[in-house]
């Protein structure tokens, strides 16, 4: 068969509520152009993010009843312990209330002023973290990565020469960690291959540096290698994503993205003293170790969302129906980030309204005209969210890309709603010369995109 269905039943709906564009334009306004401050019963369709916003399936619901609330040494961690460590081989499991603070707790421990750590790409909360910490973030992906046109398979791979050259210039011992993100979530959600993941954990070997993935969407990235990587195609999503947890040090992992639920988080290690340290960490800012800040409803829908995550035909399913998006996107003449990804289509902004000059913003403006035209929402991941100005010269300084991101919840919408979605960016598309830019009226000094107002210009 050629067609390829959602492999499940809907048992349960939730209503939609139909706004109109006039409607919508006075809750734009009255969010000051930013869509994170939009009640989500006002959006027709919901692209902000695949963070936490997964359709739970029927054993998930059946094991949160059977949750053991147990302060210490519950029935559910053991569970959730034991599908961890199937999965990754790693010999630490720390749970956490969700991805970031998985982050926040290793970058305490490994970062600080004059420490640097690279990646493939740093995403928002990641780098965020890492410079709190006072600690700088350093961005390798290979030159690919940075082209929205390149069909390069392997966008999210880390660029050998530049790890060794950084290394070189800082010194290992300035390093404290090596992450890679996969898949690749501020690159477009491109993936990394496993030839890749080996030479860099080659690389950190050779100069004794601890090596971390950043592993919220490991599942697809393991069923991209499948269907790319020369060598991988008789393999099991299972296998390879083992062998990418074999080749890490460590984890963190957002249990939002590929465990299928809506709050949890992973924080994984090898090391025994650095986990002693993240222990007495995690006890004191999230909860006892066997908890984490979770209930254990929340650790039982966590290990059976790690178990169905690498079904493959959930993966066949969830890759195809991404794809069908960006295809249809392209056959439109709307540029995106190529080839699709995993969780996500990346739209080129910049191409998509060249009018509009980088420093008002072209992600922003397309956000805010896809929300007023069909109620859709989805995120900026341009100058808004990576820009940044130099403290020496005053320059704003860009990031290689202007994307919006169409983030895909998982097992919540139809082929309908994403036919929906198509129509709606091609009729914008063509009438792209009356969308505004943007300026900044407030904002925060870290992760303004969240809070930041705007003004049309």
């Amino acid at each position: 068969m050629k067609t390829i269905i959602e492999p499940f039943k809907i048992k349960m709906i939730e209503p939609i509520k139909l706004t109109t564009r006039e409607e919508r334009e006075a809750i734009l306004r009255r969010a000051h152009f930013n869509v994170f401050q939009i009640p989500a019963e006002e959006v027709i369709i919901d692209l902000l993010t695949d963070s936490g916003t997964s359709a739970m399936s029927a054993e998930q619901w059946a094991g949160m009843i059977r949750g053991d609330e147990s302060y210490a040494g519950a029935r559910s961690w053991f569970r959730f312990e034991n599908v961890l460590r199937e999965l990754t081989g790693m010999a630490h499991i720390l749970p956490t209330h969700q991805g970031r603070a998985s982050e926040r707790i290793l970058f305490e421990l490994v970062g600080g002023p004059g420490k640097v750590i690279p990646s493939n790409n740093h995403f928002d909360t990641t780098r965020a973290n890492i410079e709190h910490s006072g600690a700088k973030a350093v961005d390798l992906v290979i030159d690919e990565g940075k082209h929205a046109r390149s069909r390069h398979p392997f966008k999210g791979n880390m660029d050998l020469a530049k790890l060794e050259r950084l290394i070189g210039e800082v010194g290992a011992e300035r390093i404290p960690v090596c992450m890679m993100t996969v898949t690749n979530n501020s690159g477009g959600g491109q993936p990394a291959s496993l030839e890749n993941l080996r030479a860099v954990r080659d690389v950190c070997r050779r100069h004794r540096i601890p090596f971390f993935l950043d592993a919220c969407r490991f599942a697809e990235n393991a069923f991209l290698i499948k269907q790319r990587e020369q060598g991988q195609s008789h393999r099991s999503a299972r296998d390879i994503a083992r062998e990418m947890f074999d080749l890490a040090d460590g984890a963190t992992i957002s249990a939002k993205k590929d465990g299928l639920v809506n709050i949890g988080g992973v924080l994984l290690m090898r090391d025994d003293a650095l986990a002693q340290r993240a222990n007495n960490l995690l006890i004191l800012t999230e909860g006892f170790v066997t908890y984490g800040g979770l209930a254990g409803r929340d650790l039982e829908a966590m290990a059976q969302g790690f178990v169905e995550v690498l079904d493959e035909h959930y993966l066949e399913y969830r890759i195809r129906s991404i794809s069908y998006l960006g295809e249809h996107l392209l056959a439109a003449g709307v540029q995106i980030v190529e080839p699709p990804g995993g969780h996500a289509i990346y739209i080129d902004a910049a191409a998509f309204c060249p009018h509009i000059p980088i420093e008002q913003f072209p992600g922003q403006a397309l956000v805010c005209g896809l929300y007023r035209h069909a109620g859709i929402r989805a995120v900026e991941i341009g100058s808004v969210m990576f820009g940044a100005v130099d403290p020496d010269t005053g320059e704003s300084a860009h990031p290689a890309m202007e994307l919006v991101r169409l983030a895909v919840p998982r097992r919540v919408y139809t082929q309908s709603h994403i036919d929906y979605v198509i129509e709606a960016i091609v009729e914008l598309f063509k009438e792209r010369e009356r969308l505004r830019g943007l300026r900044i009226i407030e904002a925060p000094p870290a992760l303004r995109h969240f809070t930041a107002r705007f003004a049309e210009i």
